[in-house]
Order: C-alpha cells, then structure tokens, then sequence
C-alpha cells in the first residue's frame, strides 16, 4: 500500500484546519453534496467552503461528482462532492483489535465501512512476542486487502489501560502487559506509516460518534463486555479519558444481586460476573461446554442448548443491571452495549433492556440501549476509527503524517 501524499501544512491560527474538518464531517453526513449546501449546513462562507474543498480534493479526501449535475438545471452548475470512497483509488484505514486468543485485521473507507477482514489467532505466541508477530501479519493481509490503494494509517484498539497520548499500553493484565510502547513497536515494522493506539471501548465510542446514530453525538456510553470489561463516556462528540487516559475501568463495579467472588476480595464486580472468562468457567462448571470457551456457548446456544441459552440469559440480565447504573449515574442519550450474544441474537439485547429499565431510576425508553451499528464487525470497524477519528478531527495535517 502507499503513504498518504505530502502535499502542505496548514498554517495561521487553526482555523484553515477547524474549517476542513466541518466540511470534511458536513460531507460525511450529507454527501453527495454540493459546496452551496455545505455552507448552508456548516455556517461557513461560500468562499471558505470552496478553499478547503479543494484543499480536500488535492489531499484525495474528497472527490467532485460532475455525473450527478443536473443537466437541465439553471444557471452555474453545482457540481457535488463526495467522500473519496471509489473502489480501487480511495484511501483507506487499517485496523487491528488485539485480543486475548486472537486479533482480528481490518480494512475501512472513509466511511467506516468495512471492506475486508481477517483473524490472526494467538495460539503459541508469547505476550512479549505478539507486537512483532501482529506487524507480520498485518503486512501479509495489507499486501492482499489493500492492492496498492493509499493506506492514511493503522488503528490498533485493545483492552485494558491504553494511553492513546503516548501510545503505551499501560496495564493489559490478561496479557501481562505493563507499560508497554504498542504504538512505536507496530510502527516499527509498517514502513513508517503512523499507527494510533486506544483501548477498545473508547474506540467503539467513537466509531459511532463517527458513524453511528445522531444520538451518539449528544452523548452515549459504551459498554465492552468480553474477556476483559471495560466502558467509554462520550459528551458532545468527544470521549473522554481522563488523567493519564485511565478512564472506563468499570471491572469493579458493583452488580446488584450478584455474590460471585471476584479476585479483588469483594463479591459482585462486574467483570467477576460477566465476563466472557467468567460466564465460559460457569459454563463447564455446569456441563454445557466441554472447555471454557465463550463461543462455544454462543453457538451451543444458536443449536438449540437450553442450558445455554439460560446461561446466556443470566448474563444479559446483570449486563442490563450494571447498564441501570451507569443509566442513573450519568444518563446518557445512549447506551451502546458490546456483547457477543446480543450482537447475534437480538433476544439477548431484549434481556438486557428489560433488566435496565426495571433496575434504572431515570430510563423508562429501552430503546436507548442499542448495540454497536457496525454489528458482528464492530471491532475491527473500531480499531480503524482509531485512525478515522484523527483524520475527521484535522484532516490537512491527520493526512500528511
């Protein structure tokens, strides 16, 4: 794949780069679109709108559509612009979720859109190792996926305590990761392309700030259940991350009714209760699964498995109740729940609705609680708004790095 063209460097008071990303984010909602409509929509000037239209273009961000000009219209043609999303020419963003017992790769347009993935399982590599041997993966799926299109940058979204500020890895306890330099390792191998790092939830949260409902953009909290549980606030289309980026740790949250022991000494944390660990351990403790494994008992479940489907149902219930809290706490527009059943069944989504609002002060509307847009593909899909979000934000210097 190629890097992204050096083409200049926005200079003055910030407001050449601020003007781009309104108009970069105002085709994104709305493209096809004309610059007219664009000032419309943004409040910029017709003048200023034309400038960074053209900025975007130079860059290969945005593409002019002549064919959709309206061939009977009346006076100066208003010829609209898109994202450039063409198949075979438009850039692209990789992702790559790094997971316990695998990552998954992914390939993103300009829209979120996910045009190609792979899994790369974990099986007999040391945690220390991993970094290196990613890279090496990751450069033999760019080769096939990417077929020479302009790669703006690598994601990588993973659990635990991600400072996306330095690009460490702060505490990844399930791989035994401390302190680790994620992002200069991966970048090492890639031929210099930039790679940003976050953890998980936040990147989810922001892949639907992004490209998810409007609603999202109000506000919303992202809620990641997996091996590792973590979750993300989102406010006015920022999510936030606290001092040294230590924000979203809700493993210890407490789950009402819960008397699971969790290793912190305390009975009823979240993480202890829900977790893909957790719920696969219970699942072999009661005959349903002959090791722990939790898809195992996702696909057990989809066969037909009573017992896990009871199993699956428990879960979706304490998933809703420390969803009640988190309601109460902060009362989002939006609560965004990652959980690998609800996301194929959407009966488990029901159960953790009905447990929310039963157990929530303030939320009588179940259809606040949603699942990822990008549904099965919502980790690779967030992985690359790693990269995504970067270049919506300041697209005449995201793309130039």
């Amino acid at each position: 794949m190629t890097a992204a063209p050096r083409l200049f460097r926005a200079t003055g008071d910030g407001r050449r780069e601020t003007n781009a990303a309104t108009v970069l984010r105002t085709v994104l909602d709305h493209g096809p679109v004309a610059r007219r409509a664009i000032a419309e929509r943004s409040g910029l000037s017709q003048a200023a709108v034309s400038r960074q239209c053209t900025d975007l273009v130079n860059l290969g961000l945005v593409r002019e559509l002549p064919e959709l000009v309206a061939s009977n219209g009346v006076g100066r043609p208003q010829i609209p612009v898109d994202l450039h999303t063409g198949e075979g020419d438009g850039p692209l963003a990789a992702g790559v979720h790094i997971g316990v017992p695998y990552s998954t790769f992914g390939l993103l347009d300009l829209r979120g859109r996910l045009l190609d993935r792979r899994a790369f399982p974990h099986d007999g590599i040391a945690p220390g190792d991993l970094p290196a041997k990613i890279v090496r993966g990751l450069r033999a799926f760019l080769r096939v996926a990417g077929r020479g299109r302009r790669l703006l940058g690598v994601g990588a979204a993973l659990g635990g305590w991600v400072d996306p500020g330095t690009g460490t890895a702060v505490r990844h306890a399930m791989l035994g990761w401390a302190g680790r330099p994620l992002a200069a390792e991966l970048a090492r191998g890639l031929d210099g392309f930039e790679v940003r790092v976050d953890n998980h939830a936040r990147a989810v949260a922001q892949s639907e700030i992004l490209f998810g409902r409007p609603e999202a953009r109000r506000s919303l909290v992202h809620l990641f259940i997996g091996n590792v549980v973590d979750a993300a606030l989102g406010i006015t289309g920022v999510v936030h991350q606290g001092p040294g980026s230590g924000a979203g740790d809700v493993a210890h949250l407490p789950v009402p009714d819960s008397t699971v022991v969790c290793p912190c000494g305390r009975s009823g944390c979240l993480e202890a209760t829900v977790s893909n660990v957790a719920m696969a351990r219970t699942a072999v403790r009661r005959g349903i699964v002959p090791w722990p494994d939790a898809l195992l008992v996702v696909d057990a479940a989809a066969a037909g498995d009573r017992r896990a489907d009871r199993l699956l149902r428990e879960r979706a219930r304490a998933v809703g109740r420390a969803t009640a809290l988190l309601l109460d706490v902060l009362n989002p527009d939006l609560v965004v729940v990652t959980e690998h059943a609800s996301l194929i069944n959407p009966e488990y989504l029901e159960e953790i609705r009905g447990a929310a609002v039963d157990h929530s002060h303030v939320c009588q509307d179940p259809e606040r609680i949603v699942s990822p847009h990008a549904g099965t593909a919502v980790l690779p899909v967030a992985a690359g708004a790693v990269v995504l979000n970067s270049l919506f934000r300041s697209p005449l210097t995201a793309s130039l790095r």
